[in-house]
């Protein structure tokens, strides 16, 4: 595998200083947030933090490696996929009214040569954060009720209604809101891009509820889950993805976002 670039002191401290931050921007106090993958406070680099599992996809056999690593003395998530794909998912309820921020960082070694996110054969990332929300069949067509009826009485629970999925993409330019190639029920942001930013801890924030609304022109149902994927299968390449804690916040003052 290829060695990665550390962070330099300069960097660690600009880092936490950004986090400071933002945390200090949040209303009421710091008890408001919600912890959703504490990695850096996990007991050793073997076992995730409870409530975090593998989410395998239907009919895709390799799966990507998911592991807790130390980086630069933190643990820290690290995906590796050769022609791969899964995820690693948490299941939580929230009100987005409450807290619609979400907050997580990551990092990459390298964007897919062959990525490219308008079609199915390309429809790869080496990082990628997902958001999903529940069923509600008062959102769907009759046929698509039937359909996601059927998917519950061979899977004893409903699909996600929608997703919501930031991607770390290969040329596409960063802001780019586009439907996944299999399915308009997940809208895909573009947060990063290239590789500028390859072998660097990336800090991203996002408006859940007001990405949702853009995404899909209606107010957001319950959120399901959020997951993290890094894949492969469909380019046939190989990726390293690392992923740092993920937490939940309340809307803040003077909010910005990550584009």
């Amino acid at each position: 595998m290829r060695s990665f670039p550390s962070f330099s002191s300069f960097h660690l401290a600009l880092y936490g200083f950004s986090l400071l931050l933002l945390l200090l921007a949040v209303r009421g106090n710091a008890q408001e947030a919600i912890e959703v993958g504490s990695f850096s406070k996990a007991a050793t680099d073997a076992v995730f933090p409870e409530g975090w599992e593998p989410l395998d996809l239907a009919g895709i056999e390799r799966k990507t490696k998911y592991s807790l690593v130390k980086d630069n003395g933190v643990l820290v998530v690290r995906a590796d996929s050769e022609n791969t794909a899964s995820a690693m998912f948490y299941r939580i309820k929230i009100d987005l009214k409450k807290t619609p921020i979400v907050q997580w960082h990551w990092k990459i070694n390298r964007v897919l040569s062959k990525g490219d996110a308008t079609k199915r054969d390309g429809d790869d990332y080496p990082a990628r954060f997902y958001i999903f929300f529940e069923y509600d069949a008062s959102r769907l067509s009759w046929f698509e009720r039937i359909s996601y009826e059927s998917y519950y009485h061979i899977h004893g629970e409903y699909p996600p209604l929608a997703a919501l999925n930031y991607i770390w993409a290969n040329k596409l330019p960063v802001g780019t809101l586009i439907p996944n190639v299999y399915s308009e029920r997940v809208q895909m942001y573009v947060l990063q891009s290239g590789n500028k930013q390859a072998g660097q801890w990336v800090v991203q924030q996002r408006n859940i509820y007001d990405d949702y609304v853009r995404a899909f022109g209606e107010e957001p149902p319950a959120i399901l889950g959020i997951a993290f994927m890094t894949d492969t299968d469909n380019t046939g390449e190989a990726a390293t993805a690392f992923y740092g804690d993920v937490r939940l916040l309340p809307r803040i003052e003077k909010e910005s976002q990550n584009q």
